[in-house]
């Protein structure tokens, strides 16, 4: 069973920028494509990052340009390099496979607030 440990959120100003990382636990994760998701209060949770096996990735319109993911798969840990936030951007962010509707048990998340 895969773990899903994300961290690395917090308060931020507009402009400003935050790392965050997701730690997985299991060889499984080295064969999947993961993803970062947010969900914003009454928002449905959306993927706006994602990275395959290869590192080839995909973004969505509203990250396109300021989020950057990327992963290690000798530390099992997935990244999300976010830049130039936006008070848009404040939400619960969560990893998981990417591609798939077969997800792992999803973590608790890390809340990112942009704010002035």
């Amino acid at each position: 069973q895969v773990q899903l440990v994300e961290s690395g959120g917090g308060l931020v100003q507009p402009g400003g920028s935050l790392r965050l990382s997701c730690a997985a636990s299991g060889t499984i994760f080295l064969i999947n494509a993961m993803g970062w998701y947010r969900q914003a209060p009454g928002k449905q949770r959306e993927l706006v990052a994602a990275i395959t096996r290869g590192r080839s990735t995909n973004y969505a319109d509203s990250v396109k340009g300021r989020f950057t993911i990327s992963r290690d798969n000798a530390k099992n840990t997935v990244y999300l390099q976010m830049n130039s936030l936006k008070p848009e951007d404040t939400a619960v962010y969560l990893c998981n496979r990417a591609y798939s509707t077969d997800f792992y048990s999803w973590g608790q998340g890390t809340q990112v607030t942009v704010s002035s």
